[in-house]
């Protein structure tokens, strides 16, 4: 009966911190009203393992809005809308760093430049280019697909999309000492477990070698951002972690769209 304590809370305790994990991710990627306790400089980290999977709840819930809105407003409304609920719901924190990050390379001169201008608050020339583009092309590539191939897309983009920053943060040191992209911290086992549902749902969603020909694209998305930010920033920040995000997702509907002609 004295053992009984132990063995019992223990699980508890295990179970709580996956839950607890679960939570923060949902409540770090997502504007949804999770309650989690702040977890500190290194909390997001140890929440990295669900990136993915929280990734295809957004994709599933922007692909469910252009399920119900094409059959009165036909697809390419509907899409445009799916897109809209896909940076809405992610309070467009990839976005903006997608644009920030976009600045940051119209900058010229030293590393220390660029970043500074990737912390102005102030969009540039080039940062509202990147987000048209990253716009225009999510829309214009996602209204060419039957609603089932579009929702199979934006799930399984979302998902892969958020284990290229994963990727993006093991493969770059931080910029700066201060910040999400010095806080942010990944380690080998949470990239892995993070890793297996990615893959896993891209598989399900594109096929076997659709799948892969999605994987093996966020990858190399992930090892381009990682080139670009060592050589021009000396490392990551929040602003690339977002950029990789997006790009990512851009790049795996582009994929998954030419696979499926």
């Amino acid at each position: 009966m004295s053992n009984a304590g132990p063995e019992v809370a223990a699980p508890t305790g295990t179970l709580r911190r996956i839950a607890g994990n679960a939570a923060l991710a949902v409540g770090f990627l997502t504007i949804l009203p999770v309650p989690a306790v702040d977890p500190g400089p290194e909390g997001v980290g140890r929440a990295a393992g669900w990136f993915p999977l929280v990734g295809a709840g957004v994709g599933a819930l922007a692909g469910g809005v252009r399920a119900l809105l094409q059959p009165a407003l036909g697809p390419l409304p509907a899409t445009v809308l799916a897109v809209v609920a896909l940076v809405t719901v992610t309070g467009a924190l990839h976005q903006d760093g997608l644009a920030d990050t976009a600045d940051g390379l119209g900058a010229r001169g030293s590393s220390e430049r660029r970043l500074a201008a990737m912390r102005d608050s102030a969009i540039g020339a080039y940062g509202v280019l990147a987000l048209l583009g990253w716009g225009v092309l999510m829309v214009s590539t996602l209204a060419e697909l039957s609603i089932a191939r579009s929702l199979a897309t934006l799930i399984a983009a979302a998902a892969a999309a958020r284990w290229a920053a994963l990727l993006h943060a093991t493969a770059t040191p931080p910029a700066r000492t201060d910040g999400l992209g010095a806080a942010f911290h990944v380690d080998a086992r949470t990239l892995l477990l993070a890793s297996v549902p990615s893959i896993g749902v891209v598989l399900l969603c594109g096929g076997p070698i659709g799948g892969l020909a999605v994987a093996a694209a966020v990858a190399a998305t992930a090892g381009s951002t990682s080139a670009f930010a060592r050589r021009t920033l000396g490392g990551r920040t929040g602003d690339t972690l977002g950029a990789t995000v997006a790009l990512a997702e851009l790049t795996a509907c582009l994929t998954l769209t030419a696979f499926w002609h």
